[in-house]
Protein backbone atom coordinates (compact mmCIF):
# COMPACT_ATOMS: atom_id res chain seq x y z
CA UNK A 1 0.00 0.00 0.00
CA UNK A 2 1.31 3.42 -1.03
CA UNK A 3 0.55 5.32 2.14
CA UNK A 4 1.52 8.91 3.00
CA UNK A 5 0.36 8.41 6.59
CA UNK A 6 3.00 5.72 7.07
CA UNK A 7 5.69 8.20 6.05
CA UNK A 8 4.33 10.81 8.43
CA UNK A 9 4.29 8.30 11.27
CA UNK A 10 7.92 7.37 10.58
CA UNK A 11 8.83 11.05 10.71
CA UNK A 12 6.96 11.52 13.96
CA UNK A 13 9.05 8.73 15.53
CA UNK A 14 12.38 9.78 14.00
CA UNK A 15 14.87 10.85 16.71
CA UNK A 16 16.89 12.81 14.13
CA UNK A 17 13.93 14.67 12.62
CA UNK A 18 14.81 17.88 14.48
CA UNK A 19 18.08 18.24 12.60
CA UNK A 20 16.27 19.04 9.35
CA UNK A 21 15.65 22.49 10.84
CA UNK A 22 19.42 22.98 11.12
CA UNK A 23 19.83 23.10 7.32
CA UNK A 24 18.93 25.57 4.58
CA UNK A 25 16.33 23.75 2.52
CA UNK A 26 15.95 24.89 -1.07
CA UNK A 27 12.73 26.80 -1.82
CA UNK A 28 10.70 25.66 -4.80
CA UNK A 29 10.29 28.06 -7.70
CA UNK A 30 6.89 29.21 -6.46
CA UNK A 31 8.26 29.61 -2.90
CA UNK A 32 5.29 27.65 -1.58
CA UNK A 33 7.28 24.59 -0.57
CA UNK A 34 10.81 23.18 -0.59
CA UNK A 35 12.51 21.27 -3.35
CA UNK A 36 13.07 17.57 -2.81
CA UNK A 37 16.85 17.48 -2.43
CA UNK A 38 18.37 14.06 -3.09
CA UNK A 39 21.82 15.20 -4.26
CA UNK A 40 23.65 15.24 -0.93
CA UNK A 41 26.08 12.65 -2.33
CA UNK A 42 27.29 15.42 -4.67
CA UNK A 43 26.91 18.57 -2.54
CA UNK A 44 25.37 18.59 0.90
CA UNK A 45 22.99 21.34 1.97
CA UNK A 46 24.29 24.27 3.97
CA UNK A 47 23.83 24.29 7.74
CA UNK A 48 22.00 27.43 8.82
CA UNK A 49 24.80 28.35 11.20
CA UNK A 50 27.56 28.30 8.54
CA UNK A 51 27.46 32.05 7.76
CA UNK A 52 27.79 32.84 11.48
CA UNK A 53 30.84 30.60 11.84
CA UNK A 54 32.51 32.23 8.85
CA UNK A 55 31.52 35.71 10.01
CA UNK A 56 33.22 35.06 13.34
CA UNK A 57 36.52 34.63 11.52
CA UNK A 58 35.84 37.67 9.33
CA UNK A 59 35.44 39.69 12.51
CA UNK A 60 38.71 38.34 13.87
CA UNK A 61 40.44 39.33 10.64
CA UNK A 62 38.80 42.75 10.81
CA UNK A 63 39.73 43.31 14.47
CA UNK A 64 43.13 41.63 14.79
CA UNK A 65 44.70 41.38 11.34
CA UNK A 66 47.71 39.10 11.47
CA UNK A 67 47.32 38.74 15.23
CA UNK A 68 44.19 36.70 14.54
CA UNK A 69 46.53 33.76 14.32
CA UNK A 70 46.87 33.99 18.10
CA UNK A 71 43.88 36.07 19.25
CA UNK A 72 40.10 35.96 19.00
CA UNK A 73 37.58 33.26 19.86
CA UNK A 74 39.27 30.72 17.55
CA UNK A 75 42.94 31.60 17.00
CA UNK A 76 43.90 30.54 13.49
CA UNK A 77 47.30 29.02 14.21
CA UNK A 78 45.81 25.92 15.87
CA UNK A 79 42.37 26.18 14.22
CA UNK A 80 42.57 22.79 12.52
CA UNK A 81 43.09 21.19 15.92
CA UNK A 82 39.59 22.13 17.09
CA UNK A 83 38.20 19.99 14.26
CA UNK A 84 40.36 16.94 14.90
CA UNK A 85 38.46 15.04 17.59
CA UNK A 86 35.07 15.52 15.93
CA UNK A 87 36.43 14.45 12.56
CA UNK A 88 38.13 11.46 14.18
CA UNK A 89 34.76 10.36 15.56
CA UNK A 90 33.24 10.62 12.08
CA UNK A 91 35.77 8.19 10.58
CA UNK A 92 36.52 5.95 13.56
CA UNK A 93 40.09 7.00 14.24
CA UNK A 94 42.33 8.27 17.00
CA UNK A 95 42.78 12.05 16.98
CA UNK A 96 46.48 11.74 16.17
CA UNK A 97 45.54 9.82 13.00
CA UNK A 98 43.30 12.50 11.47
CA UNK A 99 44.03 15.91 10.00
CA UNK A 100 41.93 18.35 7.99
CA UNK A 101 43.89 19.69 5.02
CA UNK A 102 43.97 20.34 1.27
CA UNK A 103 41.52 18.84 -1.20
CA UNK A 104 40.71 15.19 -1.84
CA UNK A 105 42.92 14.35 -4.81
CA UNK A 106 45.81 16.42 -3.45
CA UNK A 107 45.66 14.29 -0.31
CA UNK A 108 45.43 11.13 -2.39
CA UNK A 109 48.62 12.04 -4.20
CA UNK A 110 50.38 12.92 -0.94
CA UNK A 111 49.41 9.54 0.47
CA UNK A 112 50.58 7.63 -2.60
CA UNK A 113 53.94 9.37 -2.39
CA UNK A 114 54.27 7.64 0.98
CA UNK A 115 52.36 4.39 0.49
CA UNK A 116 52.88 3.47 -3.16
CA UNK A 117 56.34 1.91 -2.93
CA UNK A 118 56.84 0.05 -6.19
CA UNK A 119 59.71 -2.30 -6.92
CA UNK A 120 60.59 -4.08 -10.13
CA UNK A 121 58.58 -7.12 -9.01
CA UNK A 122 55.87 -5.50 -6.88
CA UNK A 123 54.47 -2.40 -8.57
CA UNK A 124 50.77 -2.89 -9.31
CA UNK A 125 47.82 -0.94 -7.88
CA UNK A 126 44.38 -2.50 -7.47
CA UNK A 127 41.38 -0.20 -8.00
CA UNK A 128 37.72 -0.95 -8.53
CA UNK A 129 36.11 -0.99 -11.99
CA UNK A 130 34.27 2.27 -12.57
CA UNK A 131 36.43 4.04 -10.01
CA UNK A 132 35.82 7.77 -9.96
CA UNK A 133 37.88 9.35 -12.81
CA UNK A 134 40.02 11.43 -10.44
CA UNK A 135 41.13 8.22 -8.71
CA UNK A 136 41.94 6.67 -12.06
CA UNK A 137 43.96 9.69 -13.15
CA UNK A 138 45.79 9.76 -9.82
CA UNK A 139 46.87 6.11 -9.85
CA UNK A 140 47.78 6.26 -13.55
CA UNK A 141 49.97 9.30 -13.01
CA UNK A 142 51.64 7.79 -9.94
CA UNK A 143 52.48 4.66 -11.92
CA UNK A 144 53.91 6.77 -14.76
CA UNK A 145 55.88 8.85 -12.26
CA UNK A 146 57.69 5.66 -11.25
CA UNK A 147 58.28 4.60 -14.86
CA UNK A 148 55.46 2.04 -15.21
CA UNK A 149 52.83 1.76 -17.92
CA UNK A 150 49.38 2.16 -16.31
CA UNK A 151 47.99 -0.46 -18.70
CA UNK A 152 50.21 -2.97 -16.93
CA UNK A 153 50.45 -1.44 -13.45
CA UNK A 154 46.76 -0.72 -12.77
CA UNK A 155 44.52 -3.75 -12.32
CA UNK A 156 40.83 -4.21 -11.47
CA UNK A 157 38.70 -6.99 -10.03
CA UNK A 158 35.74 -8.31 -12.06
CA UNK A 159 32.21 -7.02 -11.67
CA UNK A 160 28.79 -7.67 -13.13
CA UNK A 161 26.20 -4.94 -13.62
CA UNK A 162 28.46 -2.55 -11.69
CA UNK A 163 28.61 -4.88 -8.65
CA UNK A 164 31.61 -6.93 -7.47
CA UNK A 165 31.44 -9.98 -5.26
CA UNK A 166 33.48 -10.01 -2.08
CA UNK A 167 35.10 -13.29 -3.13
CA UNK A 168 36.20 -11.82 -6.47
CA UNK A 169 37.88 -8.88 -4.72
CA UNK A 170 39.75 -11.14 -2.31
CA UNK A 171 40.62 -13.61 -5.06
CA UNK A 172 42.07 -10.81 -7.22
CA UNK A 173 44.35 -9.86 -4.34
CA UNK A 174 45.34 -13.51 -3.92
CA UNK A 175 46.09 -13.95 -7.61
CA UNK A 176 48.27 -10.84 -7.71
CA UNK A 177 49.85 -11.14 -4.26
CA UNK A 178 53.42 -11.12 -5.59
CA UNK A 179 53.00 -8.07 -7.85
CA UNK A 180 50.61 -5.81 -5.91
CA UNK A 181 52.13 -2.84 -4.11
CA UNK A 182 48.92 -1.06 -3.15
CA UNK A 183 45.16 -1.61 -2.89
CA UNK A 184 43.43 1.74 -3.37
CA UNK A 185 39.63 1.61 -3.44
CA UNK A 186 36.73 3.94 -3.01
CA UNK A 187 34.88 2.65 0.01
CA UNK A 188 31.46 3.29 -1.54
CA UNK A 189 31.62 3.24 -5.32
CA UNK A 190 30.28 6.50 -6.73
CA UNK A 191 28.42 4.82 -9.61
CA UNK A 192 26.92 1.73 -7.95
CA UNK A 193 26.81 2.78 -4.31
CA UNK A 194 28.37 -0.56 -3.32
CA UNK A 195 30.23 -0.53 0.00
CA UNK A 196 33.40 -2.59 0.24
CA UNK A 197 34.43 -4.52 3.33
CA UNK A 198 37.41 -2.60 4.73
CA UNK A 199 38.37 -5.16 7.31
CA UNK A 200 38.44 -8.22 5.05
CA UNK A 201 40.20 -6.43 2.19
CA UNK A 202 42.82 -4.96 4.51
CA UNK A 203 43.46 -8.26 6.28
CA UNK A 204 43.83 -10.08 2.98
CA UNK A 205 46.24 -7.51 1.53
CA UNK A 206 48.33 -7.29 4.69
CA UNK A 207 48.89 -11.05 4.61
CA UNK A 208 51.17 -10.39 1.65
CA UNK A 209 52.68 -7.08 2.72
CA UNK A 210 50.40 -5.06 0.45
CA UNK A 211 49.48 -1.59 1.72
CA UNK A 212 45.83 -0.47 1.68
CA UNK A 213 44.18 2.93 1.29
CA UNK A 214 40.61 4.07 0.80
CA UNK A 215 38.96 7.08 -0.80
CA UNK A 216 36.12 7.95 1.59
CA UNK A 217 34.46 10.54 -0.64
CA UNK A 218 31.19 8.60 -0.25
CA UNK A 219 31.99 7.25 3.19
CA UNK A 220 32.90 10.10 5.53
CA UNK A 221 29.67 11.33 7.09
CA UNK A 222 27.75 8.50 5.44
CA UNK A 223 29.07 5.15 6.68
CA UNK A 224 29.86 4.00 10.19
CA UNK A 225 33.63 3.78 9.87
CA UNK A 226 36.32 2.27 12.09
CA UNK A 227 39.57 3.05 10.30
CA UNK A 228 41.87 2.48 13.25
CA UNK A 229 40.51 -0.93 14.26
CA UNK A 230 40.25 -2.03 10.64
CA UNK A 231 44.01 -1.35 10.42
CA UNK A 232 43.72 0.65 7.20
CA UNK A 233 47.06 2.23 6.25
CA UNK A 234 45.65 5.51 4.96
CA UNK A 235 42.41 7.13 3.86
CA UNK A 236 41.37 10.42 2.28
CA UNK A 237 38.02 12.15 1.94
CA UNK A 238 36.27 15.33 0.90
CA UNK A 239 33.83 17.26 3.07
CA UNK A 240 31.41 18.83 0.59
CA UNK A 241 29.21 15.79 0.06
CA UNK A 242 27.77 14.09 3.15
CA UNK A 243 29.74 16.39 5.48
CA UNK A 244 28.05 19.59 4.25
CA UNK A 245 31.14 21.83 4.33
CA UNK A 246 30.30 23.66 1.10
CA UNK A 247 31.60 23.66 -2.49
CA UNK A 248 35.31 22.92 -2.58
CA UNK A 249 35.28 22.31 1.17
CA UNK A 250 38.54 21.37 2.84
CA UNK A 251 39.34 17.66 2.82
CA UNK A 252 40.60 15.17 5.39
CA UNK A 253 43.28 12.55 5.74
CA UNK A 254 43.94 9.50 7.93
CA UNK A 255 47.26 7.74 8.48
CA UNK A 256 47.31 4.83 10.92
CA UNK A 257 49.49 5.59 13.93
CA UNK A 258 51.70 2.57 13.22
CA UNK A 259 53.28 4.63 10.42
CA UNK A 260 53.83 7.85 12.37
CA UNK A 261 57.30 7.02 13.67
CA UNK A 262 58.67 5.44 10.52
CA UNK A 263 61.81 7.53 9.99
CA UNK A 264 62.33 6.09 6.51
CA UNK A 265 58.88 6.92 5.15
CA UNK A 266 58.93 9.12 2.05
CA UNK A 267 56.61 12.07 1.86
CA UNK A 268 56.38 15.56 0.44
CA UNK A 269 57.10 17.97 3.27
CA UNK A 270 56.21 21.53 4.16
CA UNK A 271 56.46 24.04 6.99
CA UNK A 272 53.09 23.15 8.51
CA UNK A 273 54.21 19.55 9.08
CA UNK A 274 57.29 20.68 11.06
CA UNK A 275 57.45 20.24 14.84
CA UNK A 276 55.05 22.91 16.16
CA UNK A 277 57.22 23.77 19.15
CA UNK A 278 60.12 24.59 16.79
CA UNK A 279 58.23 25.92 13.77
CA UNK A 280 59.23 29.55 14.25
CA UNK A 281 62.89 28.72 14.71
CA UNK A 282 62.94 28.53 10.90
CA UNK A 283 65.24 25.51 10.92
CA UNK A 284 66.74 24.13 7.74
CA UNK A 285 66.18 20.50 8.76
CA UNK A 286 62.60 19.17 8.76
CA UNK A 287 61.45 17.74 12.08
CA UNK A 288 58.13 15.92 11.51
CA UNK A 289 55.25 16.22 13.94
CA UNK A 290 54.76 12.79 15.50
CA UNK A 291 51.30 12.33 14.00
CA UNK A 292 49.44 12.51 10.69
CA UNK A 293 49.97 16.28 10.95
CA UNK A 294 53.49 15.76 9.60
CA UNK A 295 51.89 15.30 6.15
CA UNK A 296 50.59 18.89 6.24
CA UNK A 297 52.22 21.33 3.84
CA UNK A 298 50.76 24.80 4.36
CA UNK A 299 48.57 26.71 6.76
CA UNK A 300 44.95 25.85 5.91
CA UNK A 301 42.12 28.11 4.70
CA UNK A 302 40.35 29.38 7.81
CA UNK A 303 37.01 30.20 6.20
CA UNK A 304 36.74 26.67 4.77
CA UNK A 305 37.56 25.19 8.16
CA UNK A 306 34.93 27.41 9.79
CA UNK A 307 32.39 26.08 7.32
CA UNK A 308 33.38 22.51 8.14
CA UNK A 309 33.21 23.25 11.86
CA UNK A 310 29.59 24.39 11.48
CA UNK A 311 28.68 21.00 10.05
CA UNK A 312 30.86 18.88 12.34
CA UNK A 313 29.17 20.41 15.36
CA UNK A 314 25.86 19.06 14.05
CA UNK A 315 27.35 15.64 13.26
CA UNK A 316 28.86 15.43 16.71
CA UNK A 317 25.53 16.20 18.35
CA UNK A 318 23.64 13.71 16.20
CA UNK A 319 26.29 10.95 16.41
CA UNK A 320 27.44 8.79 13.49
CA UNK A 321 25.85 5.65 14.93
CA UNK A 322 22.44 7.37 14.96
CA UNK A 323 23.00 8.87 11.52
CA UNK A 324 23.84 5.46 10.06
CA UNK A 325 20.86 3.83 11.78
CA UNK A 326 18.48 6.33 10.22
CA UNK A 327 20.38 6.08 6.94
CA UNK A 328 19.77 2.34 6.82
CA UNK A 329 16.13 2.74 7.75
CA UNK A 330 15.22 5.55 5.37
CA UNK A 331 17.21 4.08 2.47
CA UNK A 332 15.49 0.74 3.07
CA UNK A 333 12.13 2.53 3.05
CA UNK A 334 13.08 4.18 -0.25
CA UNK A 335 14.16 0.83 -1.70
CA UNK A 336 10.93 -0.90 -0.66
CA UNK A 337 8.76 1.80 -2.21
CA UNK A 338 10.69 1.54 -5.48
CA UNK A 339 10.46 -2.26 -5.52
CA UNK A 340 6.75 -2.38 -4.76
CA UNK A 341 5.55 0.56 -6.83
CA UNK A 342 8.11 1.23 -9.60
CA UNK A 343 9.70 -2.14 -10.41
CA UNK A 344 8.34 -2.19 -13.97
CA UNK A 345 10.29 0.95 -14.85
CA UNK A 346 13.21 1.10 -12.42
CA UNK A 347 16.06 -1.25 -11.51
CA UNK A 348 18.00 -0.70 -8.29
CA UNK A 349 21.73 -1.09 -8.96
CA UNK A 350 22.94 -0.56 -5.40
CA UNK A 351 23.25 -3.75 -3.32
CA UNK A 352 22.39 -4.14 0.38
CA UNK A 353 26.01 -3.40 1.28
CA UNK A 354 25.79 0.37 0.92
CA UNK A 355 25.38 3.76 2.55
CA UNK A 356 22.45 6.11 1.95
CA UNK A 357 22.74 6.46 -1.83
CA UNK A 358 20.62 4.45 -4.28
CA UNK A 359 21.79 4.27 -7.88
CA UNK A 360 18.84 3.61 -10.18
CA UNK A 361 18.55 2.50 -13.80
CA UNK A 362 15.39 3.72 -15.53
CA UNK A 363 14.03 2.01 -18.61
CA UNK A 364 13.20 5.40 -20.07
CA UNK A 365 15.97 7.82 -21.04
CA UNK A 366 17.42 8.88 -17.65
CA UNK A 367 18.61 12.24 -18.97
CA UNK A 368 15.09 13.17 -20.05
CA UNK A 369 13.75 11.91 -16.74
CA UNK A 370 16.22 14.12 -14.91
CA UNK A 371 14.75 17.16 -16.66
CA UNK A 372 11.24 16.03 -15.75
CA UNK A 373 12.27 15.59 -12.12
CA UNK A 374 13.81 19.06 -12.05
CA UNK A 375 10.55 20.47 -13.38
CA UNK A 376 8.84 18.76 -10.43
CA UNK A 377 11.33 20.42 -8.05
CA UNK A 378 13.42 17.27 -7.48
CA UNK A 379 17.20 17.51 -7.43
CA UNK A 380 19.26 14.35 -8.02
CA UNK A 381 21.95 13.69 -10.62
CA UNK A 382 22.88 11.63 -13.68
CA UNK A 383 26.11 9.70 -14.20
CA UNK A 384 27.18 8.10 -17.44
CA UNK A 385 26.20 5.79 -18.91
CA UNK A 386 22.69 5.33 -17.50
CA UNK A 387 22.55 5.94 -13.73
CA UNK A 388 20.46 8.36 -11.71
CA UNK A 389 21.78 8.75 -8.16
CA UNK A 390 19.46 9.65 -5.29
CA UNK A 391 20.36 10.03 -1.62
CA UNK A 392 18.05 10.43 1.37
CA UNK A 393 20.55 12.25 3.60
CA UNK A 394 19.60 11.29 7.18
CA UNK A 395 20.09 14.72 8.74
CA UNK A 396 17.80 16.68 6.40
CA UNK A 397 15.67 14.19 4.46
CA UNK A 398 12.31 13.10 5.85
CA UNK A 399 10.34 9.96 5.11
CA UNK A 400 7.66 12.19 3.64
CA UNK A 401 10.28 13.57 1.25
CA UNK A 402 11.03 10.02 0.13
CA UNK A 403 7.34 9.25 -0.31
CA UNK A 404 6.86 12.36 -2.44
CA UNK A 405 9.90 11.49 -4.53
CA UNK A 406 8.63 8.00 -5.27
CA UNK A 407 5.23 9.43 -6.17
CA UNK A 408 6.95 11.60 -8.81
CA UNK A 409 8.98 8.63 -10.06
CA UNK A 410 5.77 6.64 -10.46
CA UNK A 411 4.27 9.47 -12.46
CA UNK A 412 7.18 9.94 -14.88
CA UNK A 413 8.80 6.54 -15.34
Amino acid sequence: MFNLEEAKELDANDPLAKFKNEFCLLPSEDNKSNKLYFAGHSLGLMPKNTPDYIQTECESWKQYGVEGHFKGPNPWMPYHEILTEKMARVVGAKPNEVVVMNSLTVNLHLMMVSFYRPTKERYKILIEPHAFPSDQYAVDSQAKLHGFDPKDAIIEFPEKDYIASENDILETIEQNKDSLALVMLGNCNYLSGQKFDFKKITEKAHQYGILVGFNLAHGAGNLLLDLHKDNVDFAVWCSYKYLNAGPGGIAGCFVHEKHHHDKDIKRLEGWWGHDKSRRFLMERSFQPIASVESWQLSNPPIFQMASLKASLDIFDEAGMKNIREKGDKITGYFENLIKHHCSDSVDIVTPESRGSMLCLKFKKDPKNLLEAFEHKQVLCDFREPDILRMTPAPLYTSYEDVFNLVEIIREHS
